[in-house]
């Protein structure tokens, strides 16, 4: 069968999501910041919600979604699995950032650099999912669109943090400025999973009126 465009998509999303938990743990062996570490559980989440996303599409185009239930159910599941993964990742934000200070943070370039990067090419995957949605409306793509958008609006808030860290090594501005970043990040997390959960429940009580 031949792959789909929003499959490929996924695809590429799995595969460039792969590293990031490993590189961000290498990382972490230079940098002792509470943001970084966050980060790390963020982005290990976040890559298990994509590989269900992934495998939930490729399942919705083998069987040509002549089943509205099971596709309404694979839809949820992929969902879910988003939602589920902001608002885990959310919460062990919001955790580390109220955990004592470990004084010193290390070297905390490698995440920054992670950061940067993850700030292109999100960016890139929000407009590409949203076009495809657009297209080719699908649950699972506009959910998928929603994640890269906060996955976006983390990275920046995860790039200032550890930029101010790096500028400011050891100063209490720093140390401010990097439990500031994994609160805001937190937040931003449970509120977008919260939605998505939300939205989900929602129309499945819609489905369940309609038959």
């Amino acid at each position: 069968m031949k792959k789909t465009s929003g499959e490929r998509t996924l695809l590429a999303s799995v595969l460039l999501s792969a590293p990031g938990p490993l590189v961000v743990g290498i990382g972490l062996v230079a940098g002792r910041s509470s943001t970084q570490l966050a980060d790390f559980v963020r982005r290990t989440a976040e890559l298990a919600a994509i590989i269900v996303s992934w495998l939930m599409f490729r399942l919705l185009k083998r069987d040509n979604a002549e089943d509205k239930a099971r596709k309404a159910k694979l839809e949820r599941t992929a969902s879910r699995g988003v939602g589920l993964a902001m608002c885990l990742g959310g919460a062990a934000m919001a955790l580390l950032a109220f955990l004592p200070d470990t004084g010193d943070k290390g070297n905390v370039l490698p995440g920054l650099v992670i950061a940067l990067l993850g700030v292109v090419t999100n960016s890139w995957f929000w407009f590409r999912y949203n076009r495809l949605d657009r297209r080719d409306p699908s649950a699972i793509l506009n959910v998928q669109s929603r994640l890269y958008r906060a996955k976006t609006l983390v990275d920046l808030c995860v790039a200032a943090a550890l930029l101010s860290v790096a500028i400011f090594p050891g100063s209490s501005l720093a140390a401010y400025m990097d439990a500031a970043g994994s609160l805001v990040v937190a937040l931003y997390l449970i509120l977008s999973g919260a939605n998505i959960l939300r939205g989900k429940s929602r129309n499945a009580r819609k489905a369940e009126a309609g038959r």
